[in-house]
């Protein structure tokens, strides 16, 4: 079995002596893992650092077998390193498709969405874009936020909440004696706004399903800390 593809180099851990175990997402084969020989190795530190971007070729007797990789650096992303909300950001993104992706199974439009939010990492406005991109990984694994009309009502205007068990959208109107139990819906959340207290308080719905929905459908682990770490940083700026 045999196959080669282009994508982002997730997470590195050591194997034996000399090898790695690395994850890389790729477009058409999703999170995929394999053995890195001699990637524990000076030589193969600076190919495989998490958020490069890596070409690699899989090879494995069988197809369910782990395999081996080799990989070939095509972009190291090591300008991200040197700033610290950036390198947070490369972390919080590396660190969540690693925790919740399924092995071996594709998303080539979040995979889309992510070399896009990457590449925004040198300008301004990333922030946004990685709020939007929180919503498609939750959107991609089947707990997306319905934001069109009201739960309650139909009404497509003055949404201002979303339900916490749902991710449905509720109106003012609609809302009643349990608009304390709401989440708002800030206005980043439909890309009407860029301000970065919107952003933050996009964050912290996205958060909330993250933690309440993703997180147990995956067994006992916690979300990632390093995306705390964005979410700390970000709030500081």
């Amino acid at each position: 079995m045999e196959w080669r593809a282009e994508g982002l180099l997730l997470t590195v851990r050591p194997h034996g002596e000399t090898a790695a175990i690395i994850e890389v997402f790729t477009e058409e084969k999703g999170r995929h893992a394999g053995i890195v020989r001699g990637g524990a190795s000076r030589k193969m530190a600076a190919t495989l650092q998490p958020g490069s971007q890596v070409d690699v070729t899989w090879r494995a007797r069988l197809e369910d077998h782990l395999g081996t990789f080799t990989a070939e650096p095509l972009l190291s992303r090591a300008h991200l390193m040197a700033d610290r909300k950036t390198l947070a950001g490369l972390n919080a993104l590396s660190s969540l498709l690693s925790f919740a992706l399924p092995e071996r199974e594709p998303h080539a439009r979040l995979y889309g969405q992510t070399m896009t939010v990457l590449d925004m990492m040198d300008g301004d406005f990333w922030p946004l874009a990685y709020l939007r991109w929180e919503l498609s990984l939750l959107d991609e694994l089947g707990f997306g936020l319905d934001l069109s009309s009201c739960a309650i009502s139909g009404a497509t205007e003055n949404l201002r909440y979303i339900s916490p068990k749902s991710g449905r959208a509720v109106t003012e109107a609609s809302a009643g004696a349990w608009k304390e139990k709401l989440l708002p819906l800030s206005p980043a959340l439909t890309g009407e706004s860029s301000e970065t207290t919107d952003i933050m308080s996009g964050l912290r719905v996205t958060g909330h399903f993250l933690m309440t929905r993703l997180a147990p459908s995956l067994g006992t682990k916690p979300l990632p800390q390093a995306r705390q770490r964005l979410i700390d940083l970000l709030s500081r700026s």
